[in-house]
């Protein structure tokens, strides 16, 4: 909270207060820097990453000992799934925080140096978590892809003063089967169902937050407005592209230790998928009601069930009437 007063008096300097602002809708953005709307904003960022910080220490690494700050090359895990998580992370924290920073009328250029301190800032701390952790460490590869995803904000706004390529993440949780599986010896058996409680968790949260199998990033084009003026494409209608992967229950391989056991479930061919699919664009609705239009803005970030096809590399093609 301290370091964004400090970063945010830095970059206010010199600027004035229009009390016109204060009689705006409140989900519009200030036209003029405001006062109260900046320490409304610093109080709510500061508790967001308080509760960032302390959900993600209890729903991730809390049951995992601690160690000496160490590194971790993890570029191979989870067939890079975890390196979309960090691009599409580093991605909408800046962009909300943009946002935020826009909505107390900051400039456009110091709203984006916000965005993307906020974005570097939330990123970072589960890197230095990773970090302390014997588990995991400090991955290179993760903080280029929350870089990647910080880029993929700051180029857009720079070049064209919108986002008109949104990254987005779609999820739906999957039940496992109690299906067997044997220890490498042949002597002890365990449970796919088991093996994803533990590694995934139970609650649909930590799921969701853990659960490769069931996520999948996409970077939607806005192709009305890619194409420039005077084209009839629908202003709503995006074209995405995805990424997923399936049959992973172990970073590198489909084998763990548990209790000292190993166990092996080479039966479960790890595979990836890449989807081309129809979008919606939230934000080109036409909504009139600025918090419809606010709404709308959040809820963009989620890439909703549209056709697709779908190429994996275990099946090969596949079409979906609806990909969620």
């Amino acid at each position: 909270m301290i370091w964004l007063l400090c970063v945010s008096s830095l970059l206010l300097s010199g600027q004035e207060q229009d009390s016109v602002a204060a009689r705006l809708n409140f989900f519009e953005f200030s036209p003029t820097y405001h006062q109260g709307r900046l320490t409304s904003a610093l109080v709510f960022a500061g508790t967001a990453y308080t509760a960032f910080s302390v959900g993600l220490y209890n729903s991730w690494y809390k049951n995992y000992p601690q160690g000496k700050f160490h590194l971790f090359n993890d570029a191979a895990e989870w067939n890079q799934m975890d390196k979309g998580g960090h691009v599409f992370s580093g991605y909408f924290q800046s962009l909300f925080c943009y946002r935020g920073a826009r909505w107390t009328g900051i400039s456009e250029n110091k709203a984006i140096t916000m965005g993307l301190l906020c974005g570097a800032l939330f990123q970072s701390t589960i890197e230095v978590m990773d970090g302390f952790s014997t588990e995991w460490g400090f991955s290179l590869t993760d903080m280029a892809a929350n870089t990647a995803g910080l880029a993929v904000f700051y180029a857009q706004q720079r070049l064209w003063q919108e986002q008109r390529i949104t990254l987005k993440e779609s999820t739906w949780p999957i039940s496992y089967a109690a299906i067997p599986i044997m220890s490498t010896d042949g002597l002890y058996q365990t449970t796919l169902k088991s093996r994803t409680d533990k590694l995934f968790g139970k609650s649909g949260l930590t799921r969701a937050l853990k659960d490769y199998n069931v996520q999948t990033y996409w970077a939607s084009f806005n192709v009305h407005s890619l194409l420039g003026k005077g084209n009839g494409w629908p202003a709503w209608l995006n074209v995405a592209v995805g990424y997923g992967a399936g049959n992973l229950y172990g970073g590198f391989k489909n084998n763990w230790e548990l209790d000292g056991i190993s166990y092996d479930y080479p039966e479960a061919k790890r595979y990836r998928q890449f989807y081309l699919a129809l979008d919606y664009d939230l934000r080109k609705l036409g909504m009139k009601n600025a918090l419809l239009r606010t709404l709308c803005q959040v809820l963009n970030i989620y890439k909703f069930p549209a056709p697709a096809l779908e190429y994996n590399t275990l099946e090969g093609f596949k079409l979906h009437l609806l990909i969620r």
